[in-house]
């Protein structure tokens, strides 16, 4: 599943990277629940929580249903 979430993200990175920040995969448990690290001008937005769960989540979700959330590494919720 690490390598499909991957596959995912790297369709999703240009989005991000165009706004200067990026989103690096940290781990995906047998769960499904997948953490990522935002990074750059994405790491220190204030409107990093929507961009995860609104975006990154909801993304990762619809292509592999097996996700039931992401987390990110490094904010606070």
């Amino acid at each position: 599943m690490k390598e499909r979430v991957e596959q995912v993200l790297d369709e999703i990175r240009p989005s991000l990277q165009a706004d200067g920040g990026d989103v690096e995969l940290v781990d995906v448990s047998d769960d499904g629940v997948v953490r990522v690290k935002l990074v750059g001008s994405c790491g220190g937005c204030p409107f990093a929580m929507m961009t995860l769960k609104s975006g990154i989540e909801r993304i990762l979700k619809h292509e592999i249903p097996e996700i039931k959330e992401v987390k990110a590494v490094g904010l606070t919720e």
